[in-house]
């Protein structure tokens, strides 16, 4: 096995570690946080049921976003759409074709993911293009936001070039992907441009927890967006707050 496969094969199992522990320690954390006030942003939904459908809107089409900023919700939408479909087109290289019906979708949304990316870089362009034109976001802009939006940038630009510029092994790619997940690790191509998409990814991965991606968990547990307008059927109180007023009442 070569070096560069020993040292790819180690990042991924790192990366794969640090992500899984550091999202789930962080969600951990949002769950156990106390939300001691009823704060639903107006107007707002009557019920746990409308709450739901409310974060799910805001999940599916950002709803929110895209009353408060027309332009900023449509780079945001290409990113994010494109994204989703070239994840579901990556997923040919962590499943296997013996897998029915998944393995049917995975090659039907192929062609629409092949092209996705050319989506996903350019909201990305126009998110860090923003963030430079326009005064009042280079304010509150962080050398992190510009940072990651590069790192993402650098994982589509290598992405699109391996699929329409230089192509590369793709089943040598996934029989490594492959022998990683049973532990019967397989040659890794040795390909520039792969191995600079790897690396990206790795990084991506292993900063996740740690960086402002992670609205992603965390819109699930925004009080703004998941609690219901009920403050007048209901008393609203914080798990520790429950507690001391048993304490007082005894």
């Amino acid at each position: 096995m070569s070096v560069v496969t020993n040292i790819y094969a180690v990042l991924f199992y790192v990366a794969t570690l640090v992500l899984v522990l550091g999202v789930g320690a962080k969600v951990a954390s949002y769950a156990r946080t106390p939300a001691p006030l009823k704060i639903p942003t107006m107007p707002a939904p009557l019920t746990k049921a409308g709450a739901a459908f409310r974060v799910g809107r805001e999940v599916v089409i950002f709803e929110s976003l895209f009353r408060s900023d027309k332009w900023l919700w449509l780079f945001a939408a290409m990113f994010h759409f494109g994204l989703l479909l070239v994840l579901l087109r990556h997923a040919r290289y962590f499943v296997s074709s013996d897998f029915e019906p998944l393995w049917t979708l995975i090659v039907l949304v192929q062609p629409f993911g092949k092209y996705a990316a050319f989506a996903m870089v350019a909201g990305l362009l126009a998110l860090l293009g923003r963030r430079f034109v326009l005064a009042r976001v280079r304010y509150i802009t962080q050398p992190s936001d510009v940072l990651m939006l590069l790192l993402l940038l650098g994982i589509g630009v290598t992405g699109a070039c391996m699929t329409f510029v230089t192509h590369t092994d793709v089943v040598g790619v996934k029989s490594f992907f492959m022998g990683l997940m049973t532990l019967r690790w397989q040659p890794l191509p040795a390909d520039p441009i792969l191995l600079v998409h790897l690396a990206c990814v790795a990084v991506l991965m292993m900063v996740f927890p740690i960086s402002k991606l992670l609205h992603v968990p965390g819109i699930f547990f925004s009080p703004t967006r998941n609690q219901a307008d009920d403050s007048r059927e209901r008393r609203h109180l914080a798990p520790w707050a429950v507690r001391m007023d048993a304490e007082r009442t005894n």
